[in-house]
């Protein structure tokens, strides 16, 4: 009777402890609008299962992809709103809070891969990372390498006078708009999740991407040219809600951005190795891949689109011109 008494006890004791570690998990939601074939969610997957192996189990995040949770902007919102914990999204809408790190996605800002990742590494980034979390109140915990965007359309370009009066899907932010217009182009915004039928059905005639997003996105069906613009060398910020920040104790925050940069280190590498690849992969596919004069894109953006009137500052391009050479 003694030995069942204490058996019950014992398996009492367990599910009560059970129930307290269940009840102490805390459950995350973790945001993106990349495809579930793309580095970017392939990576933070892998982060949040690290977070959760790091923790003892105490950090359960779930990641939504593919624009689950809202467009790129409403994610945005979403940190502040309290519907979601963490999200991975350009510095172009970390600039609607703290416009001076926008700079980085004024066109032909970075030379190449190498020229990002010394960015992220250095007292300007720190400085423009540091506005955002003050304005904003979320945490910027690390940088990928997105690719360098360049030109998809169904006619051919060769010189940036070639875009005058094209119809072009870019995104809703300032940056991006700014090559495209001071070539001439007509520009449309358009969710990202909606731009393959938007150019199937002749709503637009071109848009602008990395080759593994117009890869990933399936682009090159409904476009014959490839033009390497080259006009932005991209890039994601993995970005945790102010909310969130505020409860990890010290240790966690540390651990967190550990990971994050872990993650954002092999997504880049993979991102920069895919690229090498693509060219070729496009060509056999039969699309015209057309190489520009890129000094002439730039020195058009650079005549006719001021720093200014974005809320950047040009001495913030120029400290980032400065860090290779």
């Amino acid at each position: 009777m003694d030995r069942r008494l204490a058996f019950k006890t014992a398996l009492t004791a367990l599910a009560l402890a059970a129930a307290g570690a269940a009840s102490a998990q805390t459950k995350l939601k973790w945001a993106h609008v990349y495809e579930t074939s793309e580095p970017f969610h392939k990576w933070s997957v892998w982060a949040a299962e690290e977070i959760k192996k790091r923790s003892g189990g105490k950090y359960q995040i779930d990641v939504y992809p593919a624009s689950q949770l809202g467009k790129e902007n409403d994610i945005n919102q979403g940190l502040s709103l309290g519907t979601v914990d963490m999200i991975i999204s350009g510095s172009s809408f970390a600039a609607k809070s703290f416009p001076r790190i926008g700079v980085t996605y004024y066109p032909y800002t970075f030379r190449d891969v190498n020229h990002l990742l010394a960015y992220t590494k250095s007292d300007i980034y720190k400085e423009l990372t540091a506005g955002y979390e003050q304005k904003s109140g979320n945490q910027i915990i690390a940088t990928t390498y997105y690719g360098v965007r360049h030109t998809t359309s169904n006619k051919p370009i060769a010189k940036c006078a070639d875009m005058k009066g094209l119809k072009i899907r870019v995104p809703d932010v300032p940056a991006y708009l700014a090559m495209p217009r001071a070539c001439g182009a007509n520009t449309t915004p358009i969710a990202f999740a909606e731009v393959y039928l938007a150019l199937q059905n002749g709503t637009v005639e071109a848009q602008e991407n990395p080759l593994p997003t117009i890869e990933a996105k399936k682009f090159f069906e409904v476009q014959k040219h490839i033009v390497l613009t080259g006009h932005i060398v991209d890039h994601l910020n993995t970005v945790v809600s102010g909310a969130l920040w505020k409860r990890l104790p010290d240790a966690d925050r540390k651990m967190f951005t550990d990971v994050a940069h872990e993650a954002a280190e092999k997504a880049s590498q993979e991102v920069a190795a895919k690229e090498k690849e693509l060219v070729g992969t496009f060509k056999a596919k039969g699309l015209t891949v057309t190489e520009v004069n890129t000094a002439e894109f730039r020195d058009t953006v650079l005549k006719n689109v001021s720093f200014e009137q974005f809320g950047y500052q040009k001495a913030d391009w120029e400290r980032i011109q400065a860090l290779v050479k």
